[in-house]
């Protein structure tokens, strides 16, 4: 089963309606996706991988902006925070780095929002590849990847 449709299954466990897009060019940066559907940066969800303390986590930001590891740390109540390699991306999520969706992950993570992108209409977000994305209104995307929504940009 390719990515998308690991992505697209999962959606549907969880009674999420979305569509997939595709864009063959790429959205593998944050501008690049910008560019593709149309939007401002800041509409783009970066779906990162973290380790807090021993724990792999998810934090979904604004494209437009950088995480802060210590927010993050804290606000999942831990000491340290750091990159998750490529590997261990993948391990937790089931999914390659540039592709990572904000939800329907391998194993059940924690996942963490930051609140500016609550301040959008609409954002856009990876769906298993680095071709593919999808829509939503924030709140929507809050309720199905079951985050908590905390300041953890820079």
């Amino acid at each position: 089963m390719s990515s998308e449709e690991q992505f697209a299954d999962a959606a549907r466990a969880l009674g999420v309606d979305l569509e997939v897009c595709v864009f063959p060019q790429g959205t593998r940066t944050a501008e690049d996706a910008a560019t593709a559907v149309g939007c401002h940066v800041a509409q783009i969800v970066k779906s990162l991988v973290f380790v807090v303390d021993d724990d792999p986590v998810v934090a979904l930001v604004g494209g437009a902006d950088r995480l802060d590891e210590r927010k993050l740390a804290a606000a999942a109540g831990g000491t340290s925070a750091r990159r998750a390699d490529a590997d261990e991306v993948r391990s937790a999520t089931g999914y390659a780095v540039g592709g990572v969706p904000p939800f329907g992950h391998a194993t059940p993570l924690r996942c963490f929002v930051d609140d500016a992108l609550l301040a959008h209409d609409v954002v856009w977000a990876a769906a298993g590849t680095p071709t593919h994305v999808f829509a939503s209104e924030p709140h929507a995307l809050v309720a199905a990847a079951k985050a908590e929504v905390a300041e953890i940009r820079a």
